[in-house]
């Protein structure tokens, strides 16, 4: 995949491919007009900025279809004017929730940032303070305790949550996949082997966490070929799929309430703190880049002096 701009963005084939087939909703006529645009406009910022491809090509998508409609340039520069820009997110006002609102302005004007620098052929400077991560992980006490709650509920209540608990916190799905997942997307290739989840795209084997293979194993083989979550639907998924469940359950008031991106931040985070390589995370968790990653640094403590020594030295020779 690359992009009309200065310089060649060489993506995975994963990112790539979701760029290429992605079709809004009810796609409109004119969206043959600006797809072509947007798709460049997106190749050129993804690996700049902290945010999965479906929703970046879901805004710039909504912006460029807004801004047809509205009779403005069809150029990436017109459509990302502030005052554009501005325009746009106001018309959302009354469809979208108020936070929603803010995060496309942001989402853009980070989009603008990036595709400045790429005009230039250069990578967008690093900044001097992370952006604060929309989703806050889960506390190790905070985890144990959701989990404790979930096992203790009635029949499907607590399949139910703990399929949102382990496909989150053990494996880093995004709501869609969580809610897409089914019993035999997760696999094991031996008998005694790790638990994979097939049921995703990913550039990397995506394997559970241990403290969740054991019961994500028996879930998954109890549902079969049904879904993991709230496997009584009709519809693959719907916006309140998840969010209705967890207001409907919501746990004692000294435990915080299930959210699949706090699940899927915990995840990650657990796996920064292990000092695994952020490409490797990056790709298990289905990010463009491992600039992504940023957003949580900050929840990540320095290693101590014996392990940094440790990691620094190496295995010895045999």
């Amino acid at each position: 995949m690359s992009s009309r701009y200065a310089w060649t963005v060489v993506l995975d084939p994963v990112t790539s491919a979701k760029i290429t087939r992605y079709r809004p909703k009810n796609v409109p006529p004119a969206w043959a007009e600006v797809a072509p645009l947007v798709r460049s406009v997106v190749t050129a910022a993804v690996t700049a900025v902290p945010y999965d491809v479906e929703r970046l090509l879901h805004v710039v998508g909504r912006l460029a279809l807004w801004a047809e409609a509205t009779g403005i340039d069809r150029s990436a520069d017109a459509w990302l004017r502030n005052e554009v820009i501005d325009a746009f997110v106001l018309s959302r006002t009354g469809e979208i929730e108020a936070s929603s609102v803010r995060t496309y302005r942001t989402w853009l004007l980070r989009v603008r940032d990036a595709l400045a620098w790429s005009e230039r052929g250069e990578a967008p400077p690093a900044r001097m303070h992370a952006e604060a991560s929309p989703h806050q992980p889960y506390t190790s006490a905070e985890l144990a305790g959701l989990r404790h709650w979930a096992t203790h509920l009635p029949r499907q209540q607590k399949t139910d949550a703990l399929a949102l608990l382990g496909l989150g916190a053990g494996l880093g799905l995004m709501p869609k996949e969580v809610a897409a997942s089914r019993g035999i997307d997760l696999r094991r290739p031996r008998r005694d082997g790790p638990l994979l989840h097939k049921g995703v795209e990913r550039l990397v084997p995506l394997v559970a966490r241990a403290a969740w293979d054991t019961v994500l194993g028996e879930l998954a083989e109890r549902a079969g070929g049904g879904y993991l979550f709230r496997p009584q639907r009709t519809v693959e998924y719907a916006k309140n799929l998840i969010g209705s469940w967890s207001l409907l359950h919501r746990p004692p008031q000294d435990l915080p309430a299930v959210s699949v991106g706090r699940l899927r931040a915990t995840w990650v985070v657990e796996l920064m703190r292990a000092h695994i390589d952020h490409h490797l995370i990056a790709q298990a968790a289905g990010l463009a880049s491992a600039a992504s990653l940023a957003r949580w640094q900050h929840l990540v403590p320095p290693v101590d002096e014996v392990t940094a020594a440790r990691l620094l030295r190496g295995a010895e020779e045999r």
